[in-house]
């Protein structure tokens, strides 16, 4: 047994019921420690931090309950046994109401209590690894996407649905990481075994999107040679993300609602549903709250999808991460390309706080990446941090805040229609290679003109 689980305190009155509890536990590999009351068990506690405690009820001053909870207050987890004579059995039912763990009968049964005690310490132990392992994530999460409180609000709301099979909408502007924070979700699921699919409607024609999501039988239209599973059956019983929900048509919609509540697909030329067991998670641009208030999208199906919503701030809300994500970013591109770990000096970040980074944490992992190919010392400045986002933004967006005052950027709305007209400007009017440039791709590139109503 651990050392720091074998420790058991005895809390009780009468000397001669903890002389007896003692002799008990000794025997079975247990040390007892003792207390004549509330207060001095309270004092042990903290001291000796036990691993599990007998408590008796009925005792002068503080009593058995009363002790109990300060005890609770002190370690949640801990593990207490009520040890009770007959009379006291109303009162020792209520204690497990209020968390005791379990109530043994006084004189107590050698065997019961120890098998009593050695089933509150495997829980105890289970609990605390719980803990540390919930430390540890957490810990872990910090590493990757930083501590500001904002981020930190979108840790906990992750690991409170992962393990759900709640269907998921994550919000959040181009470069926000939604993707990632998708795959985050599944590989803490009990679906983590299985696929993970990920369906892009932007980037599929609304020609082949049934086809591909569904999939289809020999001979259900010219060309279709044999039978092709859809993107929902390959997911099986793992997670299918579906990204660019805002692209998605209204009779797609419609289709997709029925997937949704009978949990059966239809492939195209059969008759015959398929019974699906997959979870769904779907990511957007936009608010698409606002989207169904426009009547684009489907009131109905917004609900189904958005059993629980997830908001992905934008880097310019969080900014006390930049630093730290810099940091990371420059150190994992410098061991890529061979090079000792640079830094960037403190005018240098400066500049990076003051930009306003309307590709999010995408662009910057793009920005420390090239500042990390073409520095030659160890030391990044401020003139290679313009000069890296001067390129990155050409074509993209307003950049004054690196050229000029040092105040903050452009508003994303107007950042987005400068880097579109420019590209288009570019490209002569060619949308699709403007949607190249800017590294988005044509839907959203139409979605957007609509909405900013650019005139080309």
């Amino acid at each position: 047994m651990n050392a720091e689980m074998n420790k058991v305190l005895i809390v009780d009155d009468e000397r001669k019921i903890r002389n007896i509890l003692g002799e008990i536990l000794a025997a079975g590999g247990f040390v007892p420690l003792e207390a004549e009351s509330g207060a001095q068990a309270l004092e042990v506690f903290k001291k000796d931090s036990p691993a599990t405690v007998l408590l008796d009820l009925k005792m002068p001053g503080m009593s058995g309950i009363e002790t109990m909870q300060e005890l609770k207050k002190a370690d949640p987890c801990i593990p207490i046994i009520i040890v009770t004579a007959h009379g006291d059995i109303p009162t020792a039912v209520e204690s497990i109401k209020l968390g005791a763990y379990d109530f043994i009968l006084k004189p107590p049964d050698f065997d019961a209590l120890l098998m009593s005690l050695n089933r509150a310490l495997e829980k105890y132990e289970l609990e605390r690894e719980v803990r540390r392992l919930n430390r540890a994530m957490e810990a872990s999460f910090q590493d990757i996407f930083g501590k500001s409180p904002s981020i930190q609000t979108v840790i906990k709301q992750i690991r409170q649905i992962a393990k759900s099979d709640f269907s998921v909408i994550i919000q959040g502007e181009t470069g926000t990481g939604k993707s990632f924070f998708s795959r985050v979700i599944h590989n803490l699921s009990s679906r983590s075994a299985g696929p993970f699919v990920t369906v892009d409607m932007g980037a599929i024609p609304e020609t082949l999107i049934e086809s591909e999501l569904f999939g289809y039988e020999k001979g259900a239209f010219t060309g279709a040679e044999r039978r092709k599973k859809g993107f929902f059956e390959n997911a099986g019983n793992g997670t299918i993300f579906i990204d660019e929900l805002e692209n998605m048509s209204p009779y797609l919609q419609s289709k997709l609602l029925r997937v949704v509540e009978e949990r059966e697909v239809c492939t195209l030329g059969s008759s015959a549903p398929l019974s699906i067991n997959t979870r769904i998670i779907a990511a957007t641009n936009t608010d698409i709250s606002q989207l169904v208030l426009q009547k684009n999208f489907r009131e109905d199906l917004f609900y189904r999808l958005g059993e629980f919503i997830i908001t992905i701030p934008p880097l310019r809300e969080r900014l006390e991460d930049i630093p730290f994500l810099a940091q990371k970013f420059l150190r994992g591109a410098a061991e890529e390309l061979g090079k000792p770990v640079q830094v960037t000096d403190a005018a240098a970040m400066e500049s990076l706080l003051h930009y306003s980074w309307p590709g999010n944490v995408r662009e910057l992992k793009n920005v420390m990446r090239r500042l990390a190919l073409v520095s030659e010392s160890y030391a990044i400045g401020k003139e290679q941090v313009k000069r890296v986002i001067g390129n990155s933004c050409s074509g993209r967006g307003d950049c004054s805040a690196l050229r000029g005052s040092g105040g903050p950027c452009a508003s994303l709305k107007e950042a987005e229609t400068a880097a579109i007209s420019q590209a288009l400007t570019a490209t002569k009017g060619n949308k699709r290679k403007a949607a190249s440039i800017l590294q988005i791709d044509y839907s959203t590139l139409l979605r957007k003109l609509k909405q900013y109503r650019i005139q080309l």
